[in-house]
């Protein structure tokens, strides 16, 4: 039985086929996809699809010839037409014509690939149901594609396409279409056509303007036109009245759309535009809104109507020119997430944007009684009274603290209280200091934990590296852009707080402490991340980078395998989406690593 085994060449004078080349597809894959009707081929590193796949149900099967029995686990002449085949994340830059010999595909998936091209013949597969195309090199498509009017699903992100032809419209059972990530200029009047679209996903491309015959897709649930050059949106687009969200972010938007008839619309996202002022008529008419996100625009007032949107959850105002809010904002009932950071508000301490969306809620509530102090910054602002040090908490818990006193500078006294104590902790937020007190350094021999938060530092002296017993640094709410290489000397440092700052990259030299193990890095302008560098950080098990600027999740992030939380929820980035995010850290960690091309 030896003479039988795979990948030995048998004389064919015995009456079977001699094999040629060993198949790079294992034979019990094929034994296997002959049963069950599916077969999977990703990630293999195929350059091609070897023969014996696009011949699956045509030739006869090698055990017919070498196995005689007659068991019901080896009835290959029971075998099931291939309906679906997964060739994803290899190295293909052609299709066979012969694609055509598995006419009974339903689902044929081939994104992560090198395509430049598609044969012709993938128009005969007339049951196909589900084509994805997406990470590819396709410039064009064929004609013949435009023929599989079963499709449900489409997906061709990721490519280079330019132009789509109107054959476009022929689909009329397409549920789902994406064409993210292309340079289209244009997409087809003949999407008028597609009446059971629900979601299309046209992001990442180079549009000016949205076909007006867009508005007849009477079913569209989903609609993406983020990042593109729109200046406005076709006033049709309000008789689409299924529509539940609208992502219009990264655009060149001056107004929001007037959406009278969108009765459904849940969630409007035009955050990253040019929107200046909001009109009462934009707002009055979404009455089922749960989610208005217009962060990073030019926004300067809300009007009193946006306490008609009894059912927004999140409003995300943050980064625009605004001075005041109404204080009704605070009876919405169902609102949960509020944030305003970033505007150069008059009547709301900065101090009390950082306490969570409920006390700022409270907050507005307890004004609205009193109008004259909607126009005034509120009594708090004023210079609280010097308070004593405490040496009582120096002596029994080694912390020294002058918090919230308004200080633009620690008085030589407080220094030369503790001049003869041992210090481990500092307080010395909520002041309004612009630089590390100079004399900090006559604790360095003691002091591990330091909180200089809510101030108005734009940079950290070199000072700074001389306190190198710091474990925990807190520099949350101040003005910093940057960070010195010379803190990398703190080898004991576990976790840094940088929130609510100004930083537009990564600080560059926390990839070279080595101890790290918690870095607090949201609500900043951070556009992207080393992840080979970040990796080096093998300690690091924390890593918040929520509400930045984060365009693209590089993939190899995937291989910081000692991150167990990662936060990037309110980056303006599409892939992963939000219900991989969601999933928690191992899950979008095992999905970045799933996209690593190989």
């Amino acid at each position: 039985m030896s003479r039988f085994k795979r990948g030995v060449k048998v004389d064919s004078r015995s009456g079977f086929k001699q094999e040629i080349e060993k198949c790079p597809v294992p034979y019990g894959l094929l034994k296997s996809a002959r049963k069950s009707g599916q077969l999977n081929l990703s990630g293999r590193g195929l350059t091609e699809v070897p023969q014996s796949v696009w011949r699956l149900n045509i030739d006869t099967p090698e055990e017919a010839q070498q196995n005689v029995s007659f068991a019901a686990t080896d009835r290959w002449w029971e075998q099931t037409d291939l309906t679906k085949l997964l060739l994803s994340s290899n190295k293909l830059e052609t299709l066979s014509q012969d694609v055509k010999l598995l006419p009974a595909l339903v689902v044929l998936d081939i994104h992560d690939n090198q395509l430049r091209t598609l044969p012709a013949s993938i128009g005969e597969l007339e049951q196909l149901q589900k084509l994805i195309l997406s990470h590819n090199k396709l410039t064009e498509l064929p004609l013949e594609i435009w023929k599989l009017i079963n499709l449900r699903c489409l997906h061709l992100q990721q490519n280079l396409l330019e132009q789509l032809p109107e054959d476009l419209g022929q689909l009329c059972h397409l549920e789902d279409l994406d064409l993210s990530n292309n340079k289209l200029i244009a997409v087809p009047g003949s999407l008028a056509n597609l009446n059971n679209l629900v979601k299309l996903d046209l992001s990442f491309n180079n549009l000016k303007s949205l076909p007006p015959a867009i508005s007849k897709m009477k079913n569209l649930r989903m609609l993406d036109c983020s990042c593109n050059h729109l200046e406005s949106v076709p006033p049709v687009l309000a008789q689409m009245a299924f529509l539940e969200q609208l992502y219009l972010r990264h655009n060149k938007l001056r107004f929001l759309p007037e959406l009278p008839s969108c009765k459904t619309l849940k969630e409007l996202h035009c955050g990253n535009n040019q929107i200046e002022v909001l009109e009462a008529e934009h707002l009055k008419h979404l009455s089922s809104l749960s989610v208005l996100e217009l962060r990073d625009n030019k926004v300067k007032s809300l009007p009193e109507e946006i306490t008609l949107l009894q059912g927004l959850e999140r409003l995300d105002l943050t980064n625009n020119d605004i001075t005041s809010v109404p204080c009704g904002l605070g009876t919405l009932p169902k609102l949960k997430s509020l944030a305003l950071e970033g505007n150069p508000l008059r009547t709301i301490r900065r101090e009390l944007l950082t306490k969570g969306t409920s006390e700022l809620l409270k907050f507005l509530r307890s004004r609205i009684q009193d109008t004259k102090e909607n126009n005034e910054p509120k009594t708090a602002m004023t210079l609280p009274s010097q308070a004593k040090i405490n040496m009582h908490a120096i002596k029994t818990l080694k912390t020294l603290d002058y918090s919230e006193k308004q200080e633009a500078c620690i008085p030589d006294e407080v220094f030369d209280a503790v001049s003869d104590s041992v210090v481990v902790n500092v307080n010395f937020s909520k002041n309004q200091l612009t630089a590390v007190p100079l004399r900090i350094v006559e604790l360095k021999n003691t002091l591990s934990d330091i909180n200089l938060g809510f101030n108005k530092m734009s940079m950290i002296s070199l000072e700074f590296s001389k306190l190198q017993q710091l474990i925990h640094v807190d520099l949350r709410n101040n003005l910093l852009t940057s960070l010195p290489m010379e803190i990398e000397v703190l080898s004991k440092l576990r976790s840094i707080i940088l929130s609510f700052n100004r930083f537009k990259s990564f600080p560059e030299v926390l990839y070279s402490i080595f101890s790290l193990e918690t870095i607090l890095i949201s609500n900043n302008q951070i556009g992207g991340i080393n992840p080979v560098r970040l990796k080096m950080l093998d300690k690091l098990s924390t890593l918040d980078l929520q509400n930045n600027d984060i365009m693209q999740v590089p993939p190899e992030l995937g291989n910081c395998t000692s991150l167990r939380a990662l936060m990037l929820d309110g980056n303006p980035f599409r892939n992963p989406r939000a219900a991989v995010v969601a999933k928690g850290t191992d899950a979008l960690l095992e999905y970045l690593r799933s996209r690593i091309p190989t």
